[in-house]
C-alpha cells in the first residue's frame, strides 16, 4: 500500500468521525424543535366543548407543567374566565393562582370579505 491511500482503519475512522459531526449537528437543534413542541402542549384552547373539558385539560397540564396558558377569541373569552376562575377558586388548597392576563385584538377577514376585528384573551395559570 502506499503512504496516499488510507488503511481500512483509518476510512472506519474519518466515517465515524463523519457520522458523529453529523449526529451533533443533529443534536444542536433538537432542543429547539422539543422547546417549540413544548410551547404549543402548554397552551388550552377554549372552544364549543364543555367547560369541564378545559378545566380537566388545564389540571393535567399543570400537574407536570409549571405553567399552563388558556386562550380563547371573541364569545368564548367568557367561557375562558369560568375555567380560569374554576381552577383558582375550587382548587384553593393546591395553590393555584393567576400570573397573567394579556387582552388583544386579532383582524380576521370574515365569509363575507370584510376585515373584523376579534378580541382575544390569554390567562396564565401557575402553582405556588
Amino acid at each position: 500500500m502506499s503512504e496516499d491511500t488510507p488503511t481500512e482503519a483509518e476510512e472506519i475512522f474519518t466515517e465515524s468521525q463523519k457520522l458523529k459531526d453529523d449526529a451533533d449537528a443533529v443534536d444542536e437543534t433538537k432542543p429547539e424543535d422539543e422547546d417549540d413542541s413544548r410551547k404549543t402542549r402548554d397552551v388550552i384552547f377554549v372552544g364549543t366543548k364543555p367547560i369541564m373539558t378545559y378545566v380537566t385539560a388545564t389540571l393535567t397540564q399543570l400537574s407536570t407543567q409549571s405553567f399552563v396558558t388558556i386562550k380563547a377569541r371573541g364569545q368564548r373569552i367568557t367561557q375562558a374566565v369560568d375555567v380560569s376562575q374554576m381552577i383558582v377558586k375550587r382548587m384553593n388548597t393546591v395553590g393555584y393562582k393567576i400570573k397573567d392576563v394579556r387582552i388583544a385584538s386579532d383582524s380576521l377577514l370574515s365569509q363575507d370579505g370584510k376585515t373584523r376585528n376579534v378580541s382575544t384573551i390569554e390567562i396564565d395559570i401557575t402553582k405556588e
